[in-house]
């Protein structure tokens, strides 16, 4: 639900004290410390842009879910499960683990394996320029708005934590994540990312233990919004029969092909934020891990983003109803106010802070990437010395987060930030998805087809979300009902459009499809690990469908 520009609720103000602000003050002074480290390793653009593939699969196995634990993690999913309850479940267990497994186990190969230093990179090798320079425009775009989103929802934080002007929270958070990835590049970015998934554990936990604790236990709980909101508000698939009515305003289909196909597969497989950190493993074993270790914390860290949604929601009744100034994304900030002692609070305030950074810190560092090496170095300014482009890349860091400091003010006019990033997804990365899965999987689609599907998904999505949507052609319950069918449409038209264009215009030669479509392989796919050695953390297919058995052996029991 789209609402007027959002500033922090009248007296929502967090209780801190000195030993709070120390707390904070420690953390502020290690993360600036590892930037200066890391700086000693930039010394190519290599370095400064996938840390120089040198990282073991343990970092950047923890940088990847970190990039994700931001906004959307944080209060964007609280702030879900305060609105929606039990079905934020959906996000994690069908909209992530799946996708994770695949990108891990399918196209790491292909990422690692071409050499390439981005997502629209790979497009240019399979596709043809047109579809590189779209999909790096789309991109970039897309990476500045969320960016944007983690800034804004930072933003919430400082002013609870300071009382400062919603725009001077902006500013100043945006300038403190500027000054440690300009100066260290990606290796600051994963290195604070590792530290920032356990600060932030270290903020949830305590949140949702004694979030619990206040409303008499989980069985206190489920009795409270069984009363107040309906059996379907603590019930991950109740109320979703096709015609139904349900919290989330969706229905089993577009929930398992929205949101658990086209949209986890499209974000987790072309999002160059999450897949950049697995590009930065020091070998292909190590990147093809990346995401499957990820996925293990994944599973369960649903609990701790929910469990306070829900506990919001019966604290706080009134939270995003009409006539109160409290939207969804309070439900964080109002349970730190409400529950948290000092020292504690001091913990909870770092983490969240450490949330919003990583998320901002994963969307700018592919934004600098992408900008550099796809668009200005590959179109602008061509065969300048390496010196050149590490400069650029540091300056277009410093122009990215300006920019994420205007979009910030967007993200603020949305009541459930997790309803405007599922919108952004379904526009951006939904598109890109398609063309990227029908190219490494059918050696016909031409060249020509990637560039006109990138724009024929786009432009359906855009047209379902804010013409069918928006203007009441079809009748959709829901921002979230709505971001699945634009997923779903976008998907389709993409596919429909490349399968077209294919029909009629030439293919790409099979000499030049090595290691790009599935079926062939390339020098650098062909990595094995040493003779003899058979650790079980060197076989991805068991940890992959380790990884789906136990979603499973927790979605099961869970599904009420």
């Amino acid at each position: 639900m789209q609402s007027p520009t959002y500033h922090l609720a009248e007296g929502l103000r967090l209780p801190t004290n000195g030993l709070d602000y120390t707390i904070l003050a420690i953390y502020f002074i290690v993360v600036l410390g590892i930037g200066f480290a890391a700086r000693a390793s930039v010394k190519t653009s290599l370095d400064f842009f996938l840390s120089g593939r040198s990282l073991p699969a343990w970092v950047t196995g923890l940088a990847f879910v970190a990039a994700n634990l931001g906004a959307t993690e944080i209060l964007g999913m609280a702030a879900t499960g305060a609105q929606y309850g039990v079905a934020v479940v959906h996000w994690y267990w069908i909209g992530a683990i799946p996708a994770m497994v695949f990108l891990g186990l399918v196209m790491m190969p292909f990422y690692y394996g071409s050499k390439v230093r981005s997502v629209p990179e790979f497009l240019l090798q399979r596709f043809d320029k047109p579809a590189h320079l779209l999909s790096s425009v789309l991109f970039a775009f897309a990476a500045i708005l969320i960016a944007g989103v983690n800034l804004y929802a930072l933003s919430i934080v400082v002013e609870a934590l300071l009382g400062w002007p919603q725009w001077v929270s902006i500013v100043v958070a945006g300038f403190f994540v500027l000054a440690y990835i300009t100066v260290g590049g990606l290796s600051s970015a994963i290195y604070n990312e590792v530290l920032q998934f356990f600060v932030i554990l270290a903020a949830l936990i305590p949140l949702t233990v004694l979030g619990l604790k206040r409303v008499g236990g989980w069985d206190g709980l489920t009795d409270s919004l069984s009363a107040s909101k309906g059996d379907n508000f603590l019930s991950a698939w109740g109320g979703t029969g096709i015609g139904d009515a349900n919290p989330l305003g969706a229905n089993w289909l577009t929930i398992i092909l929205g949101l658990g196909f086209v949209l986890s597969f499209g974000y987790w497989t072309t999002n160059f934020a999450e897949v950049q950190r697995a590009l930065s493993a020091k070998n292909l074993s190590a990147a093809k891990r990346t995401p499957l270790i990820a996925a293990f914390p994944k599973i369960f860290i649903v609990f701790a983003v929910m469990i306070p949604g829900l506990v919001a929601a019966v604290i706080v009744p009134k939270i995003g109803t009409a006539g109160s100034d409290l939207t969804y994304n309070d439900a964080i900030p109002l349970l730190m106010q409400e529950l948290l002692p000092n020292g504690v609070l001091g913990i909870a305030v770092t983490g969240l802070m450490a949330a919003f950074m990583a998320g901002m810190a994963a969307n700018v560092s592919s934004f600098n990437t992408v900008f550099t090496t796809d668009i200005w170095q590959k179109y602008v300014v061509k065969d300048r010395e390496d010196t050149y482009y590490l400069r650029f890349g540091r300056l277009i860091t410093a122009i990215g987060v300006l920019a994420s400091i205007g979009t910030a003010f967007i993200a603020a006019s949305f009541s459930n930030i997790m309803s405007y990033l599922q919108t952004l997804f379904s526009f951006f990365n939904v598109p890109m998805f398609v063309v990227f899965i029908i190219g490494m999987f059918w050696k016909r689609a031409s060249m020509k087809s990637g560039a006109w599907g990138l724009v024929a998904g786009t432009t359906a999505a855009m047209v379902n979300y804010f013409w069918i949507y928006k203007q009441g052609v079809i009748d959709i319950p829901s921002d979230q009902g709505a971001n699945f069918v634009s997923a779903i449409v976008g998907f389709v038209a993409g596919a429909v459009v490349m399968v077209a264009v294919t029909l009629f215009t030439a293919p790409k030669p099979e000499s030049e499809l090595a290691g790009l479509v599935y079926g062939t392989t390339s020098p650098g796919m062909s990595e094995a690990p040493a003779e003899g050695d058979d650790a079980w953390y060197r076989r991805p297919a068991l940890l992959g469908w380790g990884a789906i058995v136990l979603a499973a052996a927790c979605y099961i029991p869970y599904s009420f």
